[in-house]
């Protein structure tokens, strides 16, 4: 750990996470002056820059998580970004008498996909069918395409879409072998778009503050966004109201929500819950559409002080995160340009040294642009053109070695 001394009379916050998925949280916590103690095993990780004390261990590591909220005397603890993470937060924060915006038994629907599934199932909330393989049940008999996961992970590990009934045995052991249970699920895959509603409550008043369509790779890469793009052409009406079921069912009434939905024949289906900020810099695209701070609005509530979302009317015509993707190697140097119209921020996530592989996951991706227009069409062509003036220069790696946060 890297001593610092905190500002006088700042509130106090310990942060679960310095990957890509914090950073936004970390620049509104330092920007508002608000301590921050983060959490992360990966020394390197690109949001330690904005932390006052950096902690190296693992952001799934309790008990030490545990002791050093007792420790700093931290005034709040908040998981953006991450799943499992969230559940630790809630724990630790109700055994240390601190504040946090979702109980513990929340927070284990929130991460945990088959509880999750179960209480959506109790409350007639639409999703896919699914199948719990493992414990002595056996494989489904499928009749169209499944996607098999872990199904207490994220980030596409142990995630595969099955097309050929021939290969689901080996997906369903990839599931189980990322799994930290030793299950897998199989779901349906509901033909059609994805849309993410990125919601906040306060006071069980649930907000849906915007919907965006979520572009995503085709295999090897499946479920791994490409970008995140506002307004949707997808999303009517009934998909935030079926965000908003999903997020009651599962007790979430402070703090922010990310609710992944597929929108088949019969209409919207839940996907995904979290009880988090998205891990895609989703609060920063919809700070550019409505001017909502909503990273600013989950430090509240993590500091016990929840409080709704309000604007006046949209910002601009669209807006898109688009994320970047580096060739296979080892990253010697990064080339962005300084100044696009329209584009409000060029994240790159790695130094040079970091060894990329081919994109297969969310973790995979090496930076993201944020882009607006007065138009959706506009947005989508500024994110790509600055995309494109994005140069990532790498070596060959050999055997690669693919490191993870």
């Amino acid at each position: 750990m890297v001593e610092s001394d905190p500002r006088s009379g700042s509130p106090r916050l310990l942060v679960l996470g310095a990957g890509p998925a914090q950073l936004g949280l970390l620049e509104a916590a330092h920007a508002r002056d608000v301590w921050t103690a983060v959490v992360d095993r990966d020394p390197a990780a690109p949001g330690f820059r904005f932390a006052d004390r950096r902690c190296i261990l693992s952001t799934e590591d309790e008990p030490a998580i545990e002791r050093l909220a007792a420790a700093l005397e931290v005034d709040g603890i908040i998981s953006p970004g991450t799943d499992w993470p969230v559940a630790v937060a809630a724990r630790v924060a109700r055994r240390a008498g601190l504040p946090h915006p979702v109980s513990p038994e929340t927070a284990v629907l929130a991460t945990n996909k088959l509880r999750q599934r179960e209480r959506l199932r109790e409350a007639s909330v639409p999703q896919p069918r699914s199948w719990v393989v493992g414990g002595g049940d056996e494989a489904p008999e499928i009749g169209g395409p499944v996607v098999v996961k872990a199904p207490d992970r994220q980030g596409q590990k142990g995630l595969t879409l099955v097309t050929d009934p021939g290969t689901l045995p080996e997906a369903i052991g990839a599931a189980q072998g990322a799994a930290r249970n030793g299950l897998a699920l199989v779901e349906e895959l509901v033909d059609g778009p994805e849309v993410t509603v990125v919601g906040f409550s306060a006071g069980g008043v649930f907000t849906a503050v915007v919907v965006t369509d979520r572009l995503t790779a085709d295999p090897p890469a499946f479920g791994v966004a490409l970008a995140h793009v506002w307004p949707s052409e997808a999303a009517a009406a009934d998909v935030v109201e079926t965000a908003r079921a999903a997020v009651a069912a599962l007790g979430i009434d402070d703090g922010p929500s990310y609710t992944q939905l597929r929108i088949g024949s019969e209409g919207p289906r839940v996907i995904e819950v979290a009880a988090r900020l998205g891990g895609g810099h989703d609060a920063e695209l919809a700070e550019a559409v409505t001017g909502v701070d909503l990273n600013g609005l989950a430090i509240d509530a993590a500091l016990g002080e929840p409080r709704a979302p309000e604007w006046d009317g949209v910002l601009v015509g669209g807006a898109v995160t688009r994320f970047l993707v580096a060739p296979a190697g080892i990253l010697s140097s990064v080339e962005a340009p300084d100044h696009l119209d329209g584009v409000r921020a060029i994240r790159l996530y790695r130094e040079p040294g970091y060894v990329f592989t081919p994109l297969r996951r969310g973790a995979d991706r090496a930076g993201a642009v944020l882009a607006v227009g007065g138009s959706r069409a506009e947005a989508l062509a500024r994110a790509d053109s600055a995309a494109d003036r994005v140069r990532f220069l790498t070596a060959d790696a050999g055997a690669l070695i693919h490191q993870t946060d």
